[in-house]
């Protein structure tokens, strides 16, 4: 008689393989700053691990981070399955103040007045151009001095006047204005050794790079405070360059060509958006100080360790764990090292090789400072050396 009986239930291996599989990953929401923030990690991940993760995308340093599930403070050492964090979960995060990368402090608007526009376009650029010319006697000024300030004057264009200056113009200044051009004509300015444009509202389309690399004697630019999120190839043209300031602006990479700036002392590009730094930084041999604090930088190049005449480096507020190894043996003249809001200790930087050397030219240098601490202390304050 054929067996009509119904057919035996699944085994367990199947369903056991399943389970496994799900918990391959554990796929959970963070909550933070009224975003919904997708995160995909192994069930044996900790909450350090997962901290790490959130950085980049919340621009807040792990140790400014507080994990809550449940009504509960999750603890870095633990897992993700011993939180009992599973697929589906929604974790709050809140954030430390200060510890926010990226942003930088609040800085002082421009004081320049904002422009009234009516309806009639060339009416109100008539008046524009009236308000933006200038008298005869500062153009002789000019002619005379070299020197074009126009700094808070209210400004949405360069005016004509300032081309007339020619190859008298060695210094630019135009800061705190709304200018949002500079054309293939300021390399008409042949004489200019600065150029001082901060707190404008450049953006990446409004700089013709092509007429700024023309400029044979420029040795500081500064666009500090504008809407900057890349800096072209062309940056590395302008080899006369000494002096380079893009701060607070939305920079998230340096372009290799950087690399060609070999005469270049000062760079600062603190509060941006910098991810990664290229290994030709190692090549700009003449950097003496570099700022790149509130970044989102997690590593250094090596090649860092190639830049034998630095002496300062402002690296606060970042997400670095490390330094290269070589950065205290080889910098032999670093002597300020800001490392504030960092997950590097001072027993992390004193396992590297030159510690010892480097340590000593900081305390000499600050010696001061270190006087009027506590006597006897021999901790590395990673915040002493942002003065």
């Amino acid at each position: 008689m054929e067996d009509r009986s119904p057919p035996p239930p699944p085994t367990t291996t199947t369903s056991s393989h399943q389970d496994s599989g799900a918990e391959t990953s554990v796929n959970f929401t963070v909550k933070f700053s009224g975003r919904s923030i997708p995160v995909a990690a192994s069930p044996d991940s900790s909450i350090r691990d997962v901290k790490s993760l959130l950085q980049p995308l919340t621009n807040v340093l792990p140790r400014g981070q507080k994990l809550i599930f449940k009504g509960k403070i999750l603890d870095d050492s633990m897992t993700l399955r011993a939180s009992e964090v599973k697929s589906g979960a929604k974790v709050m995060l809140m954030a430390s103040q200060g510890l926010h990368q990226g942003e930088g402090p609040i800085l002082k608007a421009a004081r320049a007045q904002p422009i009234v526009r009516g309806t009639n376009r060339s009416s109100n650029v008539a008046k524009e151009k009236a308000a933006a010319k200038v008298d005869k006697t500062h153009l002789e000024r000019w002619k005379i001095t070299g020197v074009v300030a126009l700094a808070e004057r209210n400004l949405e264009f360069i005016p004509d006047e300032v081309w007339a200056c020619g190859p008298s113009t060695r210094i630019l200044d135009i800061s705190n204005n709304s200018v949002e051009c500079v054309p293939l004509r300021i390399g008409s300015l042949t004489s200019m050794q600065k150029l001082l444009m901060d707190a404008n509202g450049l953006s990446d389309q409004s700089i013709n790079w092509e007429g700024l690399s023309s400029l044979k004697f420029l040795t500081v630019l500064s666009m500090n405070q504008n809407e900057l999120t890349a800096l072209p190839p062309a940056l590395g043209a302008i080899t006369s360059l000494r002096q380079l300031y893009f701060a607070n602006n939305k920079l998230t990479s340096l372009p290799v060509e950087i690399g060609h700036l070999n005469q270049l002392e000062v760079l600062k590009v603190n509060n941006n958006r910098i991810s990664t730094l290229p290994l030709q930084i190692g090549d700009c041999i003449s950097l003496v100080e570099v700022d790149l604090s509130s970044n989102l930088l997690l590593e250094l190049p090596e090649t860092l360790g190639n830049l034998r005449n630095l002496k300062a480096l402002h690296l606060s507020n970042n997400g670095l764990k490390s330094l290269p190894g070589v950065l205290f043996t080889t910098c032999i003249q670093l002597s300020t090292l800001d490392l504030h809001n960092t997950e590097i200790t001072a027993d992390v930087l004193r396992q590297i090789e030159g510690w010892e050397g480097f340590d000593q030219r900081r305390r000499s240098k600050h010696q001061k400072q270190l006087d009027f601490r506590v006597v006897g202390s021999a901790e590395f304050d990673e915040s002493a050396d942002k003065k």
